[in-house]
Protein backbone atom coordinates (compact mmCIF):
# COMPACT_ATOMS: atom_id res chain seq x y z
CA UNK A 1 0.00 0.00 0.00
CA UNK A 2 0.97 3.86 -0.46
CA UNK A 3 2.42 5.29 2.33
CA UNK A 4 4.31 8.95 3.39
CA UNK A 5 6.84 6.42 3.22
CA UNK A 6 6.18 4.95 0.27
CA UNK A 7 5.17 0.98 -0.36
CA UNK A 8 4.69 -0.90 2.66
CA UNK A 9 3.06 -4.34 3.27
CA UNK A 10 -0.17 -3.54 5.76
CA UNK A 11 -1.90 -5.89 7.73
CA UNK A 12 -4.67 -4.97 9.92
CA UNK A 13 -4.92 -6.08 13.40
CA UNK A 14 -8.43 -5.59 14.28
CA UNK A 15 -10.98 -5.76 11.96
CA UNK A 16 -14.58 -6.98 13.60
CA UNK A 17 -16.46 -9.98 11.31
CA UNK A 18 -20.27 -8.97 11.86
CA UNK A 19 -21.64 -12.24 10.69
CA UNK A 20 -25.36 -12.82 10.62
CA UNK A 21 -24.77 -14.93 13.81
CA UNK A 22 -23.95 -11.70 15.39
CA UNK A 23 -26.65 -10.01 14.24
CA UNK A 24 -29.39 -13.09 15.03
CA UNK A 25 -27.67 -13.19 18.39
CA UNK A 26 -28.42 -9.26 18.81
CA UNK A 27 -31.66 -9.46 17.15
CA UNK A 28 -34.33 -10.85 19.96
CA UNK A 29 -36.74 -11.63 17.87
CA UNK A 30 -36.91 -8.10 15.81
CA UNK A 31 -36.54 -9.12 11.50
CA UNK A 32 -33.05 -9.05 10.43
CA UNK A 33 -34.07 -6.77 7.50
CA UNK A 34 -35.62 -4.18 10.34
CA UNK A 35 -32.51 -4.24 11.46
CA UNK A 36 -30.25 -3.76 8.71
CA UNK A 37 -33.36 -0.90 8.25
CA UNK A 38 -32.34 0.83 11.33
CA UNK A 39 -28.62 0.48 10.86
CA UNK A 40 -28.41 1.68 7.17
CA UNK A 41 -26.33 -1.71 7.19
CA UNK A 42 -25.93 -4.91 5.10
CA UNK A 43 -26.91 -7.52 6.63
CA UNK A 44 -25.01 -10.82 5.67
CA UNK A 45 -26.52 -14.03 4.81
CA UNK A 46 -26.16 -17.37 6.25
CA UNK A 47 -22.91 -18.70 4.65
CA UNK A 48 -19.65 -17.00 6.34
CA UNK A 49 -17.22 -17.18 3.22
CA UNK A 50 -20.27 -14.63 1.29
CA UNK A 51 -18.93 -11.96 3.96
CA UNK A 52 -15.44 -13.34 4.01
CA UNK A 53 -15.47 -12.92 0.58
CA UNK A 54 -16.61 -9.34 0.31
CA UNK A 55 -13.94 -8.84 3.06
CA UNK A 56 -11.11 -9.72 0.94
CA UNK A 57 -12.41 -7.59 -1.95
CA UNK A 58 -12.60 -4.71 0.27
CA UNK A 59 -8.66 -5.34 1.60
CA UNK A 60 -7.95 -5.96 -2.30
CA UNK A 61 -9.50 -2.27 -2.95
CA UNK A 62 -7.55 -0.30 -0.44
CA UNK A 63 -4.51 -1.99 -0.77
CA UNK A 64 -4.50 -4.44 2.29
CA UNK A 65 -2.38 -7.32 2.14
CA UNK A 66 -4.44 -9.46 5.08
CA UNK A 67 -6.18 -8.71 8.46
CA UNK A 68 -7.52 -9.89 11.39
CA UNK A 69 -11.41 -11.74 11.65
CA UNK A 70 -12.77 -11.08 14.72
CA UNK A 71 -15.43 -12.97 15.70
CA UNK A 72 -17.72 -10.39 17.63
CA UNK A 73 -20.05 -12.62 19.67
CA UNK A 74 -19.57 -15.76 21.86
CA UNK A 75 -20.35 -18.81 19.90
CA UNK A 76 -18.98 -17.82 16.69
CA UNK A 77 -15.90 -19.64 15.94
CA UNK A 78 -17.04 -21.34 13.26
CA UNK A 79 -18.21 -18.28 11.08
CA UNK A 80 -14.98 -17.10 11.21
CA UNK A 81 -13.03 -20.50 10.79
CA UNK A 82 -15.44 -21.27 7.71
CA UNK A 83 -14.10 -17.42 6.69
CA UNK A 84 -10.27 -18.01 7.59
CA UNK A 85 -10.46 -21.85 5.18
CA UNK A 86 -11.54 -20.14 2.41
CA UNK A 87 -9.16 -16.99 2.66
CA UNK A 88 -6.28 -18.17 4.85
CA UNK A 89 -3.31 -16.14 3.54
CA UNK A 90 -5.79 -12.93 3.83
CA UNK A 91 -7.57 -13.51 7.13
CA UNK A 92 -6.34 -14.51 10.61
CA UNK A 93 -8.88 -15.45 12.79
CA UNK A 94 -9.70 -14.46 16.41
CA UNK A 95 -13.22 -15.37 18.40
CA UNK A 96 -14.87 -13.35 21.13
CA UNK A 97 -14.81 -16.06 24.60
CA UNK A 98 -17.09 -15.22 27.40
CA UNK A 99 -15.36 -17.14 30.07
CA UNK A 100 -18.30 -17.70 32.83
CA UNK A 101 -20.00 -19.80 30.55
CA UNK A 102 -18.95 -23.38 31.49
CA UNK A 103 -18.18 -24.71 28.34
CA UNK A 104 -15.79 -21.77 28.19
CA UNK A 105 -12.12 -24.17 28.16
CA UNK A 106 -13.32 -26.43 26.15
CA UNK A 107 -14.49 -23.79 23.40
CA UNK A 108 -11.25 -22.06 23.33
CA UNK A 109 -9.18 -25.45 23.12
CA UNK A 110 -11.67 -26.19 20.25
CA UNK A 111 -11.00 -22.64 18.91
CA UNK A 112 -7.50 -22.61 18.88
CA UNK A 113 -6.70 -26.77 18.36
CA UNK A 114 -9.16 -27.71 16.19
CA UNK A 115 -10.11 -24.77 14.42
CA UNK A 116 -7.05 -23.01 13.19
CA UNK A 117 -8.17 -19.69 15.12
CA UNK A 118 -4.83 -17.31 16.49
CA UNK A 119 -6.58 -15.20 18.92
CA UNK A 120 -8.87 -15.49 22.12
CA UNK A 121 -10.90 -12.12 22.66
CA UNK A 122 -11.46 -11.40 26.07
CA UNK A 123 -14.23 -8.65 27.25
CA UNK A 124 -13.83 -8.30 30.94
CA UNK A 125 -16.45 -5.42 31.55
CA UNK A 126 -18.72 -6.98 29.20
CA UNK A 127 -19.11 -10.43 30.99
CA UNK A 128 -18.28 -9.00 34.24
CA UNK A 129 -15.25 -11.00 35.26
CA UNK A 130 -11.60 -10.19 36.21
CA UNK A 131 -8.67 -11.45 34.21
CA UNK A 132 -6.71 -13.02 37.55
CA UNK A 133 -9.40 -15.55 38.16
CA UNK A 134 -8.37 -19.13 38.25
CA UNK A 135 -10.90 -20.45 35.52
CA UNK A 136 -9.25 -18.35 32.78
CA UNK A 137 -5.84 -20.87 33.62
CA UNK A 138 -6.56 -23.19 30.56
CA UNK A 139 -7.07 -20.57 28.34
CA UNK A 140 -3.95 -18.48 29.17
CA UNK A 141 -2.01 -21.93 28.91
CA UNK A 142 -3.62 -23.11 25.41
CA UNK A 143 -3.84 -19.62 23.91
CA UNK A 144 -0.90 -17.71 22.05
CA UNK A 145 -2.72 -14.60 21.46
CA UNK A 146 -4.89 -13.21 24.15
CA UNK A 147 -6.90 -9.67 23.20
CA UNK A 148 -8.25 -8.03 26.50
CA UNK A 149 -10.35 -5.23 25.70
CA UNK A 150 -9.72 -2.94 28.75
CA UNK A 151 -11.11 0.61 29.56
CA UNK A 152 -14.35 2.19 28.28
CA UNK A 153 -16.73 -0.35 26.54
CA UNK A 154 -19.19 1.24 24.44
CA UNK A 155 -20.86 -1.07 22.03
CA UNK A 156 -22.32 1.30 19.17
CA UNK A 157 -24.57 -1.45 17.48
CA UNK A 158 -26.40 -2.06 20.66
CA UNK A 159 -26.67 1.63 21.15
CA UNK A 160 -28.24 2.04 17.71
CA UNK A 161 -30.77 -0.54 18.30
CA UNK A 162 -31.73 0.25 22.11
CA UNK A 163 -30.28 -2.57 23.64
CA UNK A 164 -29.10 -2.49 27.33
CA UNK A 165 -25.23 -2.82 27.59
CA UNK A 166 -24.91 -4.03 31.41
CA UNK A 167 -21.09 -3.50 31.45
CA UNK A 168 -18.81 -3.08 34.61
CA UNK A 169 -16.07 -1.15 34.19
CA UNK A 170 -14.83 -2.22 37.28
CA UNK A 171 -13.23 -5.27 35.76
CA UNK A 172 -11.57 -2.71 32.82
CA UNK A 173 -8.17 -2.10 34.32
CA UNK A 174 -5.57 -3.15 32.20
CA UNK A 175 -2.92 -3.39 36.04
CA UNK A 176 -5.39 -6.61 36.89
CA UNK A 177 -2.91 -8.37 33.47
CA UNK A 178 -0.19 -7.44 35.32
CA UNK A 179 0.31 -10.66 37.42
CA UNK A 180 -0.65 -12.99 34.78
CA UNK A 181 1.54 -11.67 31.79
CA UNK A 182 4.29 -12.25 34.07
CA UNK A 183 2.97 -16.10 34.81
CA UNK A 184 1.87 -16.77 31.55
CA UNK A 185 5.47 -15.19 29.23
CA UNK A 186 4.49 -17.44 26.41
CA UNK A 187 0.87 -15.77 25.61
CA UNK A 188 1.03 -12.56 24.24
CA UNK A 189 -1.18 -9.62 25.41
CA UNK A 190 -2.84 -7.23 23.31
CA UNK A 191 -4.51 -4.25 24.76
CA UNK A 192 -6.63 -2.35 22.31
CA UNK A 193 -7.42 1.49 21.95
CA UNK A 194 -3.98 2.38 23.62
CA UNK A 195 -6.39 1.08 26.66
CA UNK A 196 -9.41 2.92 25.50
CA UNK A 197 -8.59 5.62 28.68
CA UNK A 198 -6.75 3.79 30.79
CA UNK A 199 -3.41 4.81 29.23
CA UNK A 200 -1.46 5.65 31.77
CA UNK A 201 -2.13 1.71 33.27
CA UNK A 202 -1.40 0.66 29.53
CA UNK A 203 1.95 2.39 29.55
CA UNK A 204 2.83 1.17 33.38
CA UNK A 205 1.79 -2.45 32.49
CA UNK A 206 3.28 -2.59 28.85
CA UNK A 207 7.06 -1.54 30.27
CA UNK A 208 6.47 -3.93 33.41
CA UNK A 209 5.67 -7.00 30.70
CA UNK A 210 7.44 -7.42 27.73
CA UNK A 211 4.45 -9.93 26.32
CA UNK A 212 1.94 -7.27 26.50
CA UNK A 213 1.53 -5.15 22.83
CA UNK A 214 -0.97 -2.41 22.10
CA UNK A 215 -3.15 -1.84 19.65
CA UNK A 216 -3.67 1.75 17.51
CA UNK A 217 -7.55 0.76 16.55
CA UNK A 218 -10.60 3.23 16.50
CA UNK A 219 -10.60 6.86 16.90
CA UNK A 220 -9.17 6.56 19.75
CA UNK A 221 -12.00 9.39 21.32
CA UNK A 222 -11.03 8.58 24.61
CA UNK A 223 -8.62 10.89 24.22
CA UNK A 224 -11.08 13.71 25.38
CA UNK A 225 -11.08 13.16 28.72
CA UNK A 226 -8.03 11.23 29.38
CA UNK A 227 -5.64 13.45 31.65
CA UNK A 228 -2.32 13.66 29.92
CA UNK A 229 -2.00 13.07 26.01
CA UNK A 230 -4.02 15.88 24.08
CA UNK A 231 -3.85 14.17 20.65
CA UNK A 232 -2.93 11.24 18.85
CA UNK A 233 0.44 12.77 18.14
CA UNK A 234 0.92 12.78 21.91
CA UNK A 235 -0.35 9.40 22.22
CA UNK A 236 2.01 7.79 19.37
CA UNK A 237 4.95 9.64 21.02
CA UNK A 238 4.38 8.04 24.57
CA UNK A 239 3.33 4.86 23.58
CA UNK A 240 6.70 4.57 21.21
CA UNK A 241 8.71 5.51 24.27
CA UNK A 242 7.43 2.46 25.93
CA UNK A 243 6.60 0.02 23.66
CA UNK A 244 8.61 0.34 21.21
CA UNK A 245 7.73 -0.16 17.24
CA UNK A 246 8.31 -4.16 17.96
CA UNK A 247 4.95 -4.20 20.39
CA UNK A 248 2.82 -1.88 18.22
CA UNK A 249 -0.51 -3.39 15.89
CA UNK A 250 -2.18 -0.88 13.66
CA UNK A 251 -5.69 -1.82 14.20
CA UNK A 252 -8.90 0.26 12.24
CA UNK A 253 -11.67 -1.46 14.06
CA UNK A 254 -13.46 -2.06 10.76
CA UNK A 255 -16.64 -3.65 11.10
CA UNK A 256 -19.77 -3.47 8.91
CA UNK A 257 -20.75 -2.97 5.09
CA UNK A 258 -21.23 -0.51 3.30
CA UNK A 259 -18.73 1.20 5.03
CA UNK A 260 -16.37 -1.74 4.70
CA UNK A 261 -12.40 -0.45 5.81
CA UNK A 262 -12.35 2.69 7.38
CA UNK A 263 -9.49 4.06 5.38
CA UNK A 264 -10.09 7.44 7.56
CA UNK A 265 -8.23 5.30 10.48
CA UNK A 266 -5.58 4.15 8.51
CA UNK A 267 -5.05 8.00 6.72
CA UNK A 268 -4.85 9.29 10.45
CA UNK A 269 -2.87 7.60 11.73
CA UNK A 270 0.35 7.39 9.40
CA UNK A 271 -0.04 10.94 9.26
CA UNK A 272 0.39 11.13 12.71
CA UNK A 273 3.46 8.85 13.00
CA UNK A 274 4.79 10.49 9.74
CA UNK A 275 4.86 14.32 11.47
CA UNK A 276 6.56 12.15 14.20
CA UNK A 277 9.89 11.33 12.53
CA UNK A 278 8.98 7.07 12.33
CA UNK A 279 11.55 5.57 9.70
CA UNK A 280 10.15 3.48 7.32
CA UNK A 281 11.59 0.37 8.50
CA UNK A 282 9.51 0.80 11.90
CA UNK A 283 6.46 2.02 10.55
CA UNK A 284 6.46 -1.12 8.25
CA UNK A 285 6.55 -3.45 11.37
CA UNK A 286 3.45 -1.17 13.45
CA UNK A 287 1.67 -1.24 9.94
CA UNK A 288 1.84 -4.87 9.61
CA UNK A 289 4.90 -6.61 10.28
CA UNK A 290 4.31 -7.26 13.98
CA UNK A 291 0.99 -8.74 13.33
CA UNK A 292 2.53 -11.30 10.35
CA UNK A 293 5.26 -12.28 13.25
CA UNK A 294 2.35 -12.74 15.81
CA UNK A 295 0.11 -14.76 13.67
CA UNK A 296 3.17 -16.96 12.85
CA UNK A 297 3.54 -18.14 16.62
Amino acid sequence: MTTPWGEIEVSDAHVHFFSRRLFETLAAGIPLDDIGAKLGWDIPGPDATELAGRWVAELDRHGVKRSVAIASVPGDEGSVADAVRAYPHRLIGYFMLNPTAEDAAARARLAIEKLGLKGVCLFPAMHRFSVQEDRLRPIYESARLVFVHSGVLSVGVRKKLGLPSPFDMSFSNPIDLHRVALEFPKAHFVIPHFGAGYFRETLMLGDLCPNVYVDTSSSNSWVRYAAGPRDLNEVFTRALDVFGPRRMLFGTDSSFFPRGWNAEIFRTQTEALHQLGVSAADAALILGGNLERLAAL
